[in-house]
């Protein structure tokens, strides 16, 4: 029997590769586009809510952001319900970018499960939120 565990790592090796050659062209890393998808739909998130959706520690993910603010793609702002949290919101660049972001993603995804019956799909992903939630 195949490990769950391991053909997760796999699916996650396949379509991040897919992911890189199709936006080759913005030269982002595979944690760059990791945030850059998850703050697509527009809402500005503090450090740790973009952590637990990216899958990161704040700490590990402010390399990640200060990559992004270099290349204009995010900000960074004072919260303004907690003057301890840090606000990261996309530039007009970003949201353009992280709009192409996402749509690639939905994509590639699309086109991977497209043969898929949705209860199976159901089924992964309450896998994939079990694995998450470890």
């Amino acid at each position: 029997m195949i490990s769950t565990i391991l053909a997760l790592q796999r699916a996650t090796h396949v379509t991040l590769g897919q992911l890189a050659r199709d936006l080759a062209d913005l030269a982002l890393t595979p944690a760059e586009l990791n945030v850059l998808a998850n703050l697509a739909d527009g809402a500005d998130r503090t450090v740790t809510s973009l952590g637990q959706a990216v899958g990161s520690r704040p700490t590990t993910l402010t390399g990640v952001l200060d990559r992004l603010e270099r290349r204009t793609l995010i900000t960074r702002g004072a919260h303004p319900g907690d003057r301890r949290a840090v606000l990261i919101s996309l530039t007009p660049a970003g949201q353009e970018t992280a709009a192409r972001v996402r749509a690639t993603v939905d994509e590639i995804e699309r086109r991977a499960l497209a043969g898929l019956p949705p209860e199976s799909v159901t089924a992964a992903l309450a896998v994939l939120s079990a694995l998450a939630d470890e």
